[in-house]
């Protein structure tokens, strides 16, 4: 069974993001970026379903940039056989990555894809979906335990009333949540180990994706700083300055 996993470079979740000065996005320039969290989740999903034996081939894919090259070599460093680099400079929208991604697969034709649910750049929550209306495939979102077997994926997913049950035909598209697993600490030599395995490098030209509409950022601001806050001396009291503000 072949297992495809898209991964994203994002700014690191550990980084306070600013905003640029005239309001024209947010300071990526000098700034440490990573793989984004729930694709590692679904990386070290496909390495463990290959480590009991249910996976034979992991293949990574990322579209981006060059410096994408360095979020497929953690993929590689965690487990995946090898990887493809869809290279644009351009900022690609959900809806492009959905087609190009559709169109590695029906490349790849593997049996499950795994992705993270969201990016945390973004948090469009979108790409899975699309993905799988697309291609015409069985989807799964948000899971939190995956098992596979005679051809089938049972997924459990956190809803608002608990958790969900769904048994899906492969392939399929199985988008990540964060209860599903702790992604492992990359050792020294497997990071070494990433540089000498294969990437293959196309374009969205060459996969015949046509970029979607884009959409414009007219103006990015940071939110309003939050004022200080009042010592009251009792409940009556606090109720009442809520009341003279309105709140209650």
């Amino acid at each position: 069974m072949k297992a495809l996993v898209s991964v994203k470079r994002v700014v690191d979740y550990n980084v306070r993001i600013q905003v640029k000065g005239d309001g024209s996005g947010v300071v990526t320039d000098g700034v440490k970026h990573s793989m984004n969290p729930f694709d590692e989740i679904a990386m070290e999903e496909a390495v463990r379903l290959k480590e009991k034996g249910i996976v034979s081939e992991i293949v990574a894919v990322t579209i981006g940039g060059a410096k994408s090259e360095e979020t497929l070599r953690t993929a590689l460093a965690f487990g995946a056989d090898r990887a493809i680099h869809v290279k644009t400079e351009e900022a690609v929208e959900p809806l492009t990555a959905a087609r190009t991604l559709k169109a590695v697969f029906e490349k790849e034709t593997p049996e499950i894809f795994l992705m993270g649910k969201q990016a945390i750049d973004d948090d469009a929550n979108q790409t899975g979906q699309m993905t799988a209306a697309l291609l015409g495939l069985p989807q799964a979102t948000f899971a939190s335990k995956v098992e596979i077997a005679d051809g089938k994926a049972t997924v459990t997913r956190e809803i608002d009333a608990g958790l969900e049950t769904l048994e899906v035909d492969l392939p399929a598209v199985i988008t990540t949540d964060l209860r599903l697993n702790e992604p492992r600490y990359l050792k020294l030599p497997d990071i070494m180990k990433a540089k000498k395995k294969p990437v293959d490098a196309t374009s969205l030209d060459e996969l015949g994706v046509e970029p979607a509409a884009a959409i414009k950022v007219t103006k990015t601001a940071p939110p309003p700083e939050r004022s200080k806050g009042e010592m009251v001396k009792d409940v009556d009291e606090l109720v009442e300055k809520l009341k003279s503000k309105g709140l209650v």
